[in-house]
């Protein structure tokens, strides 16, 4: 079965939206989103404190993690500022099902391997951020500001050696345009690995969930502004891809 899951990416308590990680609106109550997507029939959600690495600092979603966690009972992955053993323990006490890992995992990789060993493969997302340079798609951490000159299908391979249970994939350049996913570098990944991936920027319709889905192994499709701004209704996507024949999950 393939998944549909909503992204909240979050600045100060509130959900916001950007192009290609900047010029960030307003999208609403952080709760209110969550209901409403578990309501609309979403299979997992992601909650992700977007300026958490930049800013230097811990995650800070655990109180709100909480107050979602008591409404709604759906999977939920939680990613910005996890850098430490302690703070996943925590995030995961607080009731995500996982947490997405990215910059710390690069600058310190046994993080991941202990995590996993601790925690189990489940437990740990590791969230890639890619951007083609003209040669490669490179992998960039800290909100897509810093390129890492690590080719993204060998991080791949190591972040799945290292124990992770899952890659949630985000193609910088294609983030909030909706103009479909990046099928090239979902499909170079997926293929690559063994382990679920998750599909991420560039949905502004339905048939690019539908795309990614055929031409892809992504398992899972994320979006975030076309769920936000009432563009696409969860059920009504879900619908659609069964009539044209995707196993969801209805």
């Amino acid at each position: 079965m393939k998944k549909i899951i909503p992204c909240l990416d979050i600045k100060n308590n509130r959900v916001t939206k950007g192009i290609n990680f900047i010029d960030l609106i307003d999208a609403g109550d952080i709760v209110e989103n969550a209901c409403r997507y578990a309501r609309e029939g979403a299979d997992e959600l992601v909650m992700l404190d977007i300026t958490a690495t930049t800013d230097s600092r811990s995650n800070e979603l655990l109180e709100k993690l909480s107050e979602v966690t008591t409404k709604i009972n759906i999977p939920i992955t939680v990613g910005g500022g996890i850098s430490s053993i302690t703070q996943i323990e925590k995030t995961l006490k607080a009731g995500a099902t996982s947490v997405g890992i990215n910059s710390p995992a690069i600058e310190n990789p046994s993080l991941l391997k202990e995590a996993a060993e601790k925690f189990g493969k489940k437990a740990i997302c590791s969230a890639i951020d890619v951007q083609y340079n003209g040669t490669f798609y490179e992998v960039f951490t800290h909100g897509g500001q810093i390129s890492t000159g690590l080719e993204v299908t060998k991080w791949a391979k190591e972040v799945e050696s290292l124990g992770a249970g899952s890659i949630l994939l985000t193609s910088i350049s294609d983030d909030g345009k909706k103009d479909g996913y990046d099928i090239a570098v979902t499909k170079l990944v997926a293929d690559t690995v063994s382990i679920p991936v998750i599909a991420s920027g560039g949905a502004g319709k339905k048939e690019d969930f539908l795309k990614v889905f055929q031409k892809t192994k992504a398992e899972s499709a994320l979006a975030a502004s076309v769920f936000h701004f009432g563009e696409i209704n969860i059920r009504e996507l879900k619908l659609y891809l069964k009539e044209n024949g995707i196993g969801v999950n209805l």
